[in-house]
This record gives C-alpha cells, sequence and structure tokens, in this order.
C-alpha cells in the first residue's frame, strides 16, 4: 500500500487528485477544515480514505494531524505530499487591505511552509523511512500578474521559490519536489469568486475601480468559460507521483501556447497594454 497526504480535498483540484489516487489503489489522507466535510469525504471515498482535521494556519493543528498520519502509516512512509489548499484574494493595490494581503500570503505561503515542515520526516527527511515527494500546487499566476490579482500572484510566486528552495536543498535526502502552475480550473472558486463580486463593488465604489468592479462578473464567467476540468491536474500529479514525469514544474492552461509566451517571450510594457486593453473593454461593454 501506497500512502498520500494532499491538502484541501474537499472540492478542485484536491477532491479530484483523491479520487484518482483512491482507483489506483493509494491510501489517501485528505486535510479539511470542517469536520462535516471531513465526515461527508470519508462516507463518500470509503476505508482506503482517512480525512485529516486542520486549517494550514493552524500549527498545533498540524501537528496533531501529523501524529492521526504516523499512527496510520504505522512502519510506513509517506510516498508524496501535495500541497494543494489555498484561497484566492484580489483587490487593487492602491485599497487592498494590509490585512487581507497578510491573510492571503498566510493561507498560500506559509501554510505550504507549516505542512511541508510538519510532514517532511514522513517522506523520509533525515531518517530510514522511504524517500517521497512533494507536488506544489502554484498556478500560472505564480508567473504572470493580472490586474488586481496580484496578492493571489504574489502569494503563487512565493510558492514558486519555496518550491525551488525545498528542491535544492532536499536533492541530498532523494526527495524530489515539483510544482504545478495550473490556469483556470472548473471547481467551486468560481461561484464563490461571483458571490463575492457584490461584496467587492460596494468595497470599491467611490474609487477609481468603481467602473471595473462593477463589470468584474464579466471577466470571472470569461474565465469560468474556458477553465479546464480538475481532472487535467490530478492525473498529472498521478504521472508525477509515479515516476513517469519528470519535469521540475509543469504548467497546465487553456490556449498553454498563450501563457508560455506571455511567461517566456512577451515584453512587460506588451503585456501592460495587453491587460490595459481587456479592462477598457470591459468597462465600455454595456
Amino acid at each position: 500500500m501506497k500512502y498520500i497526504l494532499i491538502t484541501g480535498v474537499s472540492s478542485g483540484i484536491g477532491f479530484e487528485t483523491a479520487k484518482l489516487f483512491l482507483e489506483k489503489g493509494f491510501f489517501v489522507f485528505g486535510s479539511v477544515r470542517k469536520q462535516q466535510d471531513a465526515s461527508k469525504l470519508e462516507d463518500e471515498f470509503g476505508k482506503n480514505f482517512k480525512a485529516v482535521l486542520f486549517d494550514v494556519v493552524d500549527e498545533q493543528a498540524i501537528k496533531k494531524a501529523v501524529e492521526t498520519v504516523k499512527n496510520t502509516l504505522g512502519n510506513n512512509g509517506l510516498t508524496c505530499l501535495v500541497n494543494n489548499a489555498g484561497v484566492s484574494v484580489n483587490g487593487p493595490l492602491a485599497y487592498i487591505s494590509v490585512e487581507e494581503f497578510s491573510n492571503q500570503l498566510d493561507i498560500n505561503v506559509l501554510g505550504v511552509l507549516r505542512v511541508t515542515q510538519a510532514f517532511l520526516p514522513l517522506l523520509g527527511f533525515n531518517n530510514d523511512l522511504p524517500k517521497g515527494r512533494i507536488v506544489n500546487i502554484s498556478s500560472g499566476s505564480g508567473r504572470v500578474t493580472r490586474p488586481f490579482m496580484a496578492p493571489y500572484s504574489a502569494s503563487k510566486y512565493a510558492v514558486e521559490a519555496l518550491s525551488d528552495g525545498f528542491r535544492r536543498e532536499l536533492l541530498d535526502f532523494g526527495i524530489e519536489v515539483t510544482v504545478i502552475e495550473p490556469g483556470p480550473i472548473k471547481s467551486e472558486i468560481w461561484s464563490k469568486a461571483k458571490a463575492d463580486t457584490d461584496t467587492q463593488v460596494n468595497k470599491y465604489k467611490n474609487t477609481p475601480y468603481e467602473k471595473i468592479y462593477d463589470n468584474m462578473d464579466k471577466a470571472v464567467q470569461g474565465m469560468e468559460g474556458i477553465a479546464l476540468d480538475a481532472s487535467k491536474v490530478s492525473t498529472l500529479i498521478y504521472g508525477i507521483v509515479m515516476g513517469e514525469k519528470k519535469k521540475t514544474r509543469y504548467l497546465v492552461a487553456p490556449k498553454k501556447w498563450l501563457f508560455w509566451l506571455a511567461i517566456h517571450v512577451f515584453p512587460d510594457k506588451f503585456l501592460d497594454k495587453m491587460f490595459q486593453k481587456q479592462f477598457k473593454k470591459l468597462v465600455e461593454e454595456k
């Protein structure tokens, strides 16, 4: 039996990844924040799934989860840790609160650090357990920053740096680290984004960005319309864990060629103008 721990399995990429690895015969530990979600998923996924209850900002809960996982593993180690849990915060940098920005970083960046540090021994770090691997879910936004997405992008740029650091520092211990950079993926995040739009319209009323946020739901719908199925990412994670995919980072996105050009080819000023044109058109639409 092989064992994998995936954070944030209540929906989206985490849910699909847990489902796939269970189908492939793995024992899956999945983190959730609510007991209700834990009970629901354990009923749905069956005996080879165990929910671990923790928030990635809660060090004590993470430590408790480590003991829970240890008790189930016995003398075994984790084959893989997938750092997937995260949130998306957006807003104009001129007005977003430092508290909101800090919360974004606490979850998406320090959350990855807390969880990885806590579970490293179970991946064979500095001990005799078999060597596991780490897969960090970053984002295409960790390479290109869209207007009003800087808080989220900043967190994912940091995940890229953390991943490079861990990968290079763990080389001598035989633990490999891979980054996945999804573009828009089908999940509940879109319905949440739509719900958040009304709040943001009020928040940025009487600012220079009022008209943009009045029409932001159209931008959300456009991104949702091209979103890929989460199984694209879960299948890639399985290939990485099985040793079939050996690169250090993978971009998974609709119009992947355009993302690639934006990351590697287009000059900053070209992208500046492109985004400016997109948002100007958004405001002018009736």
